[in-house]
């Protein structure tokens, strides 16, 4: 019986055991249930089936709730969105979500801050890779504090860079003042000139100091507008008159500084054949003078004809091409020749390319060159015989400019060469020696040099006269 009696009494405990544990499961049931539906609308945006949460291998992935607080890394949004590893802890403020493809989540700065942050994000890396340095070993305030003293460190070196070169240069305001007690002034072309001429003009100065003030003016009327200048500046007609002057080599360098300053300036030479510039300098040519003179005389002449038909034509009228003709007849003036035969050269092909031009606005000049009675003056003062004896020279420059008179004469003057046995027996000794020396180029490596050249042209009278 009072077996019976126990039994009863450990059987009523054990219902009323299991009574309470059911009671406690109902309640953590209702709390568990409370406690997801307070939970779901803040942070899911869909709903998450439990095959969803879990990885290949069926286990659930560690949350962050579950991860050591210690062992927790650090997660560096940028504007991108960024799959966030387990175990990573994302800054205040990202914005987050869950990737519904990958099943992971997701993280990135807000809009508003992004295109910023990711750009202070970017030169951030750059300056620590540039440093080699951990970023996940460091606070981002120990960062900050870094690059701070980098900024710092950087405006110390330029400020340093700066003194150096202030103590190696003086300030432009020292350099002026400086200059200034010197007293050095910039003078222009023009005020030069003036000084050069006045000095030329002087009655004051000497032989030596007129000459120098010629020479250093031939240097300046190089130039079209600082001739024009000259011009205005009454220069050109006290060098004209130097042309008369008894002085040779007064006469010499008044000659230069006229021939530079009429080179391609049509303005300057019509004021120089107004001047009669073009009888001085023809007198100079045709009276014994020094060989210097002459030369000079020859030049300020060449660039007083080229490209003026009217000069050309008062050239022929005054005699001009008989005078050249005449330094044949002189001792010693093998040099003034082939001047003499190179201006000629220059007046006939001037005069053939522009006749052969078709273009309308070369028409009125065409006309002033056909006024021009060159080649009757050439035939009739035997240019034909004079010209191919200057091939004798020994020089190789004066031969060159020989035979480009020959080849542009040959049309005139075919049969005169024809019979000169002296010119043939001139060309047979130039073929001969252009010759050798050709193949002595090609030798070198050079199959189109300067003597191959000569002999291409000896050739070619060779072949014109045959």
């Amino acid at each position: 019986m009072r077996g019976w009696v126990a039994m009863s009494h450990w059987a009523g405990l054990l219902c009323t055991a299991a009574k309470v544990s059911l009671l406690l499961l109902l309640v953590s049931a209702v709390f568990f249930q409370s406690s997801l539906s307070d939970r779901v609308p803040e942070f899911a945006l869909t709903k998450i089936e439990e095959s969803d949460i879990k990885d290949d291998s069926g286990k659930e992935p560690i949350t962050d709730d579950d991860a050591d607080p210690e062992d927790l890394e650090v997660f560096y949004p940028t504007h991108q969105w960024q799959a966030v590893r387990p175990g990573q802890a994302v800054p205040a403020g990202s914005h987050v979500r869950l990737n519904l493809q990958t099943g992971e989540r997701e993280a990135r700065l807000p809009d508003s801050e992004s295109g910023k942050s990711d750009a202070k994000e970017e030169k951030r890396r750059r300056r620590l890779n540039k440093m080699d340095i951990d970023t996940n070993s460091f606070t981002s305030q120990e960062l900050k504090k870094a690059l701070a003293k980098m900024k710092e460190n950087e405006k110390a070196e330029r400020t340093a860079h700066e003194e150096e070169v202030r103590k190696k240069f003086r300030p432009i305001e020292q350099l002026k003042e400086e200059f200034e007690k010197l007293n050095v002034k910039m003078e222009t072309d023009y005020e030069i000139m003036d000084k050069l001429i006045s000095k030329f003009n002087s009655s004051a100065s000497t032989l030596d100091e007129k000459v120098a003030a010629l020479y250093d003016l031939e240097y300046y009327v190089h130039q079209v507008d600082n001739a024009k200048d000259f011009l205005s500046m009454g220069g050109l007609r006290l060098v004209i008159e130097g042309l008369n002057s008894t002085e040779a080599v007064l006469k010499e360098h008044a000659a230069f500084v006229l021939g530079a300053a009429l080179s391609s300036n049509p303005k300057v030479q019509v004021e120089a054949i107004e001047g009669g510039a073009l009888q001085k300098l023809l007198v100079i040519v045709a009276t014994e003078q020094p060989q210097a003179v002459k030369k000079k005389a020859l030049f300020a002449l060449s660039s007083l004809l080229r490209h003026f038909p009217y000069a050309q034509q008062q050239f022929l009228k005054l005699g001009g091409l008989q005078v050249l003709r005449g330094l044949f007849r002189q001792p010693g003036t093998s040099a003034l020749c082939v001047r003499a035969v190179t201006l000629l050269y220059d007046l006939i092909v001037e005069k053939m390319l522009l006749e052969d031009s078709q273009h309308s606005d070369h028409m009125e000049k065409v006309q002033q060159y056909r006024r021009v009675q060159l080649v009757p003056a050439v035939l009739e003062q035997d240019w034909c015989v004079a010209v191919p004896g200057l091939l004798a020279l020994p020089e190789h420059d004066a031969r060159e400019k020989v035979l480009k008179a020959v080849s542009v004469l040959m049309e005139l003057c075919r049969e005169r060469f024809r019979g000169d046995t002296a010119l043939s027996a001139t060309l047979g000794m130039l073929r001969s020696e252009y010759e050798e020396l050709a193949a002595a180029e090609r030798r070198d490596g050079d199959g189109d040099g300067y003597f191959q050249e000569l002999l291409g042209a000896v050739n070619s009278i060779v072949r014109e006269l045959s």
